[in-house]
């Protein structure tokens, strides 16, 4: 099952991740609200299913909300989903292939509409 979780961390910045299973798809930078947490989420939700995915290792380009494969130093890939403001709002692990990371993308516009959200900042 795909969901998303809020998280806090010891100096009380708040993260989001969207999860399936056990498994870490994607998470997000902090942010210093719980607000800002809950309307990236809400952004994600609400623009990922229709949001291009942009192969930067291809010099594809793109604008607007748009899920970008990219390279890491290791040379593996792994995606961003960037606002249409350009900031980027969550990111993936490193994958081997670049087919798992366009996966990753894929799950996450379809799944992420209908995701349940759980906040984990008031569990002990």
């Amino acid at each position: 099952m795909h969901k998303f979780k809020i998280l806090k961390n010891e100096k009380g910045a708040f993260r989001i991740q969207f999860v399936y299973n056990s498994e870490v798809m994607v998470w997000s930078e902090n942010y210093a609200s719980k607000a800002s947490a809950k309307n990236c989420i809400d952004s994600i939700k609400k623009n990922a299913p229709d949001a291009a995915i942009v192969d930067l290792t291809k010099e594809e380009t793109g604008s607007g909300y748009r899920f970008e494969i990219d390279e890491a130093k290791n040379g593996e890939t792994f995606i961003r989903f960037r606002a249409s403001n350009g900031e980027i709002m969550v990111r993936s692990e490193t994958y081997s292939s670049k087919s798992s990371a366009k996966n990753c993308a894929e799950s996450i516009k379809k799944n992420a509409p209908e995701a349940p959200v759980e906040d984990e900042t008031d569990i002990a």
